[in-house]
Parts: structure tokens; sequence; C-alpha cells
């Protein structure tokens, strides 16, 4: 007899089990399907951008290499039209001159045995005082200030300082508006200045020119001097005297007080003189900014 063998049953798998173990076969194939045809589009758009870029570049003309005729014409256009917006800026005098209009004065004097002098001044604060030269208003018997709108006012002096050729006045009328100078600081070597004033009884005459030198001093016919003084070249004659000396930012850094007239002549000779507004100020109790 032949011996017998114990077979196992086989495994059933029940229905239901057997067709999920399908799907699931069927799913994972079906991804990976998918994935594959993903890279292979992915693929495909990479190529083809590439292809578009390099399509471009070689269809894209070469730039062409500037000339120097390019570099040329570009600067002149750049340096005209520089030229062009500094033509259309006004002066800087003009600009100073504006600036200043509404702060100056006229200041009339009559003395005892009748002569008539004409000087020039500065308001300097909002109650309207006038910072002038001394020897314009000393020994006067009426004084006048003549303001920029056309007020005119009586005038006395209320603080001298011999020292420094300065006098400050107070007015009985001040006009509807007052402007008072921005006062400005130190003077420098070779900076433009401007002078404005009322030379021979021309009035609101403006000058231009540069600081010539500083700590200058000048004698006087009564055999004192003034010391510290500024010294500049924009033209002055008799009627600038206690008018401004301003920066070209329209401050004024001194009072004119004369000019150099070896010859003694009576009209401006190349040198003028200013005491510094440190010194002028201070008299009105008004500090340069």
């Amino acid at each position: 007899m032949l011996p017998s063998t114990a077979a196992e049953p086989p495994t059933v798998v029940p229905p239901a089990e057997s067709e999920r173990a399908e799907g699931g076969r069927a799913a994972r194939l079906l991804r990976g399907i998918r994935a594959r045809r993903w890279r292979r589009l992915a693929a495909v758009a990479v190529v083809l951008a590439l292809a578009a870029t390099l399509g471009a570049l070689v269809l894209r003309p070469d730039t062409p290499a500037l000339t120097r005729r390019d570099v040329e014409r570009a600067v002149d256009q750049r340096v005209g039209s520089a030229l062009e917006q500094q033509q259309e800026k006004p002066p800087p005098a003009s600009v100073v001159y504006q600036a200043v209009l509404p702060s100056l004065v006229q200041v009339v004097t009559r003395s005892g045995d009748g002569s008539v002098g004409t000087g020039a001044g500065v308001v300097v604060n909002a109650a309207g005082a006038v910072l002038t030269a001394l020897h314009v208003v000393d020994g006067a018997t009426f004084l006048q200030v003549r303001f920029a709108d056309g007020t005119r006012a009586r005038a006395t002096v209320a603080t001298r300082r011999d020292a420094d050729d300065i006098a400050v006045l107070t007015v009985d009328r001040l006009p509807d508006v007052v402007v008072p100078a921005v006062l400005g600081g130190s003077a420098q070597v070779g900076q433009p200045v401007v002078a404005v004033g009322h030379p021979f009884g021309l009035t609101r005459t403006v000058t231009s020119g540069v600081v010539s030198g500083l700590d200058r001093t000048v004698r006087l016919d009564d055999g004192g001097t003034l010391d510290g003084l500024i010294q500049f070249d924009a033209a002055v004659n008799p009627g600038n005297s206690g008018g401004p000396l301003l920066d070209e930012a329209g401050r004024v850094i001194g009072i004119v007080t004369g000019l150099a007239n070896p010859a003694d002549q009576a009209f401006f000779v190349g040198v003028g003189f200013a005491v510094p507004i440190e010194n002028a100020a201070a008299a009105a109790h008004a500090p340069p900014v």
C-alpha cells in the first residue's frame, strides 16, 4: 500500500477579500501609469520652454556696440539740458535783492545847517528797529525812515556804538507788514556778496562782488579807527552807508560803513568795508542765526 500523504487544504480567499486585493493592485498600477505620464509631460514642457528660449535668443538681433559718437551725443544732450536749466534760474544777486528788499529802508537826515543827507538801513526785528551806520545819523536834527512799502516815519537814535560805527533807530510809525532781515554768520574770504543801498540817492541799488579780506582796520578823519572790518569789492558809494552786505543766501553778514578813498574822491575806488554782523547786531540785541 502506498503510504498516505496528509495534504493541507488550500487556502481559500473569500470573494470580497480577493476583489479588494485585485482592486489594490489595479490602483497601484494606475498610479504608476499616471506618475510616469506626469513625468513625461513635465519633461516635454521643460524641453519646449528651453526650445522657446533658445529660439528667442537666436531670432533676437544682436545689440549694436556703443560708438564714440553715441557717447558724445548723450553727453551733449545732458550738458545742453543742464545749461538750459541753469539759464532759467535767476542770477544769485537778483534772488538776494528780492529777499532783502522788504527789509531795506532809506534813512533821510537833515542837519542844523539845512544840509540833507541819505543813507541806508535794514529792519532787524518785529518791532521795526533799524540797524544803520552811526555816521549817517550822527549830528542830525531830523531823521526819517522810509520803508520799502513807502511808509515814512520819524526816527530817533535808540542805541549807538561809536567803536563800530553802528546805530539802532526806533520809529514812530510802522508799515502794515514788518519784515525783519535774516542776520547771517561770519564772512569768508572769497565768498560772493551783495550790497544794497541808495548811492547818490539812487534808491534800491544792488551791486555784487566778493569778500576780499577780513579783520581790516580803517583810520577815521578824527584820528580814531574802526577795527575788525570786512573788506569787499562790490561797488558802494555815498548813500550805501548803513545798508546791508549779504551772502548768497540773502542773510545780512555786515553793515556797510565806508570805502577806501585815498585820493579824496567822492566815488567808489574798489575797496569797501562793512562792520561784521556779529558786532552790529549786538547793538540791536538781535543775534545772528
